[in-house]
């Protein structure tokens, strides 16, 4: 459990170790071909300190690392966790909180996303007009530019569904979720119209836990969990609360949430009954 930048640099460290524990080298040695002291590279390792992706790149060479996906990931995540991240959302950084900086960042680097949401649409599903209602409701007395720019960062974030190699999501929605009318009719009919179209998408599944389930694994809260590509090791769980997020990376948490999470998706409407179920609350209401 912890905070996203310091949960990144621990796996980058671990990572960087493994790739150098194969070339055989200590880390002595492998300071030394970088032109290092030792001390950096076991901070490095540990997690202790951050590291430049520079650095990252100097270490990949050294260690004859020429897989392209494994050298940007390892890149990406040296930046993201020496507080980098996104382009776009530097821009924002004096509005966004560090947890929101921290998600972003995650968001954009992972390969796959699976979900479960209780109460509101996904982020990364959400039209303007429903991701401004949330947020206003969300976080009353926002000055319109504060909230103006908030819904601004939350549709930046939706590229990542999009482009040559879009983040696969798989999003298990309750039935409140559809059927909590927020922002009024027509924003949520757009907003229903809307999940139809994206769950069109071949790496967008979607699926809805009707209320005749009863109650169900993961009805306390929703969570997400985030997997990256070339390393497994770095899947991460994130739970958000009113002030925080919670980043959980033991092996046991990430066991607990990917067996609920498939629970919830046997339990759920199949895609097709999902978007049945959707249609017919766009046409008729709430209920």
């Amino acid at each position: 459990m912890g905070h996203g930048p310091a949960v990144r640099r621990r796996k980058l460290g671990e990572e960087l170790r493994k790739l150098r524990d194969a070339t055989g080298l200590t880390s002595g040695a492998a300071a030394a071909l970088v032109g290092w002291h030792q001390s950096k590279v076991s901070r490095i390792e540990t997690g202790r300190s951050g590291v430049k992706p520079a650095d990252v790149t100097r270490l990949l060479d050294a260690y004859g690392v020429g897989d392209p996906q494994l050298r940007s990931l390892l890149e990406a995540l040296a930046d993201s966790a020496g507080g980098g991240g996104v382009d776009w959302a530097h821009a924002y950084r004096g509005l966004l909180p560090p947890q929101y900086r921290d998600f972003i960042s995650l968001e954009s680097q992972a390969r796959s996303a699976r979900t479960l949401e209780t109460s509101v649409v996904p982020g990364l599903l959400q039209t303007p007009a429903y991701a401004r209602a949330v947020t206003r409701a969300a976080l009353g007395g926002l000055p319109p530019d504060k909230l103006d720019s908030l819904v601004e960062v939350r549709i930046a974030r939706q590229e990542v569904l999009r482009g040559d190699a879009p983040l696969t999501l798989n999003a298990v929605l309750d039935e409140a979720v559809v059927r909590r009318w927020v922002g009024g009719r027509a924003a949520m009919r757009e907003q229903l119209r809307h999940l139809l179209d994206m769950a069109a998408l071949p790496h967008v599944r979607l699926q809805v836990i009707p209320f005749q389930r009863g109650g169900y694994v993961g009805l306390s809260g929703p969570f997400i969990m985030f997997s990256f590509p070339a390393i497994s090791d770095l899947d991460v769980v994130v739970i958000d609360h009113l002030t925080s997020s919670l980043y959980l990376e033991r092996r046991e948490d990430l066991e607990a949430y990917s067996a609920a999470f498939q629970t919830v998706q046997a339990l759920a409407l199949s895609s097709t009954e999902s978007m049945d179920l959707i249609a017919r609350t766009a046409r008729e209401g709430p209920g």
